[in-house]
């Protein structure tokens, strides 16, 4: 058996996209699993995006967000047993600052998982030309 989970993108327009994430976990968790690429994105043309805010809540595990590239870079952790919102909005958004081998894929591995555990995030994001 696996974790059961979704990546569901919940909106998108020229500028913005909205993603939700959800596992609940059989105990088997999640490593560096792929959740938004460049090539989800419409235009197709979008070189990079950044995180301008997560909402999110952590049932039993921690959630490990990472930046694709030959070695991973930790974009940002949500704590186990948590739920809030977490913004860069006024600062231009949580920007990919993997070096080489970047990507443009996020990532996502949980920490800490077992049976029953469970994560709901929801990614608001801003495309960079």
């Amino acid at each position: 058996m696996a974790d059961v989970v979704t990546v569901t993108k919940l909106v998108e327009g020229p500028r913005n996209a909205v993603f939700h994430l959800t596992n609940v976990s059989d105990g088997t968790g999640e490593s560096a699993v792929a959740k938004v690429a460049l090539a989800d994105l419409d235009p197709v043309l979008a070189s990079d995006f950044v995180i301008e805010k997560i909402t999110f809540a952590t049932a039993g595990m921690s959630v490990n967000l990472l930046w694709d590239a030959t070695t991973d870079v930790l974009a940002v952790c949500l704590p186990q047993d948590q739920a809030g919102e977490l913004c860069w909005e006024d600062v231009g958004g949580l920007k990919n600052t993997a070096g080489s081998g970047k990507t443009g894929t996020l990532l996502l591995t949980t920490v800490g998982h077992a049976s029953g555990d469970a994560y709901a995030i929801t990614l608001y994001l801003k495309k960079k030309g």
